[in-house]
């Protein structure tokens, strides 16, 4: 009967698993959407071919070595494939295999927020190159730093000073943030973008209902990336947990929609359908390490919070000549560090100082490797596109196609 019990649980709890990997893997497909959204419509081809290959590129990479160097093994292809029970949280079992699907869509995440913030003027194959190194080792290490349980070189670990991140909002979206942050400093803006007075110029995006429906499509796929984090869903216990943390995701994109809306409201004197965007972008992202822990009330209000913060980081961002596109090193950034830091307000098992050396040693590390990678590929092939390749579109220079070609004179 017990075995019986057993090969239920491990069932459902496997499924489970698989359907919330399934729904975060749409989330690129909402990563796609907002990008294609927000950008001209002469790059539109480009970033939907970035958003495609980088999906295969982290699920390629993360087989070859990021699974391994984050979590360990003896032999890579037995490590992912082979037959055998991982122990999760709540006494949750599941195949190991449906653990590295999972933890495969949280890489290509990570890598799709780098996507949107170096838009419009990056070659395609100078970011594919990028993903290598990120999807396969720079994104691995912080992992193993964190999920992964390791020490940071052998330093301290971050458990022990406790460090608590649910669902990645320091360990997945800040380490985005951080890389697309490297990313946008070597690369520069985007021509036109800021005046030689100083004054910013307003570029934007050719198709906002496509914006619209990749936003929606990401807060649908965050149930499954918070939902999922929960590893288990086959008992009374892991099965409330799971709808708490659903209600919780939910709430915090309603908070931060709001709250963006009204502080745009407040700052410009029109109700933003960007700034709401983001906004409710920003409260899944705050409400992301702890969704576990805060009533309903308090994962509105943390939502919120992030609402409110990432409409005043973006006009920041804007103000030091820091041209980020869609948004991305506000939303996942910022409000990646704030999720951090909300944590200890209702988990007594973080701390303020151990989340804090968390985020430090994330964006540390992520920040600097990044840098490094991406100048290295400058000098053997080039970050950016020429000048008059930018003023056509990436499209025609990189994929040699249009999105909109009976439009093709309306850029």
């Amino acid at each position: 009967m017990e075995n019986e019990i057993f090969q239920l649980q491990y069932a459902l709890d496997t499924f489970y698993f698989l359907v919330c990997g399934a729904l975060v893997m749409w989330m690129a497909a909402g990563f796609a959407m907002l990008e294609a959204g927000l950008v001209r419509s002469k790059n539109t081809v480009e970033i939907l071919t970035k958003n495609v290959a980088l999906f295969a590129v982290a699920s390629i990479m993360y087989m070859v070595c990021g699974y391994s160097i984050m979590y360990g093994g003896d032999v890579l292809l037995s490590t992912i494939t082979g037959s055998g029970v991982v122990e999760g949280g709540d006494s949750a079992s599941y195949a190991p295999s449906a653990d590295f699907f999972f933890q495969v869509v949280f890489v290509a995440t990570a890598m799709s927020i780098v996507s949107g913030a170096v838009a419009e003027r990056m070659k395609l194959f100078a970011f594919l190159a990028f993903a290598v190194v990120m999807t396969g080792f720079i994104y691995p290490m912080e992992g193993s730093w964190t999920w992964g349980g390791n020490s940071v070189f052998g330093l301290y670990t971050l458990g022990d000073l406790g460090f608590l991140d649910f669902a990645g909002s320091g360990i997945v979206h800040m380490s985005g943030a951080a890389a697309a942050l490297a990313g946008v400093i070597l690369v520069g803006a985007r021509k036109g973008k800021y005046g030689p007075n100083g004054e910013i110029n307003a570029i934007p995006g050719a198709n906002l209902p496509l914006a619209t429906l990749g936003t929606f499509i990401l807060w649908l796929g965050w149930f499954g990336f918070n939902g999922g984090s929960v590893l288990a869903t086959a008992s009374v216990d892991s099965a409330n947990a799971v709808a708490v943390v659903f209600m919780n995701t939910n709430l915090a994109a309603a908070g931060g929609c709001i709250a963006a809306l009204l502080v745009a409201k407040m700052l410009f004197g029109k109700a933003d359908l960007t700034m709401a965007l983001n906004g409710c972008l920003a409260g899944l992202v705050a409400i992301t390490a702890g969704p576990d822990t805060p009533s309903a009330l308090q994962a509105t209000i943390f939502g919120a919070v992030g609402g409110a913060l990432v409409v005043f980081s973006i006009t920041t961002l804007d103000k030091l000549k820091i041209d980020d596109p869609v948004g991305a090193i506000s939303v996942h950034g910022v409000v990646g560090l704030l999720g951090l830091l909300l944590v200890p307000l209702t988990n007594d098992g973080a701390s303020f100082s151990g989340q804090i050396i968390g985020a430090l040693t994330i964006f540390g590390w992520v920040f600097v490797a990044s840098l490094v990678t991406f100048l290295v590929i400058k000098l053997v092939m080039g970050l950016r596109v020429s000048e008059e390749e930018e003023y056509e579109g990436s499209d025609l220079s990189e994929c040699g196609m249009e999105a909109y070609p009976e439009f093709a004179g309306n850029r």
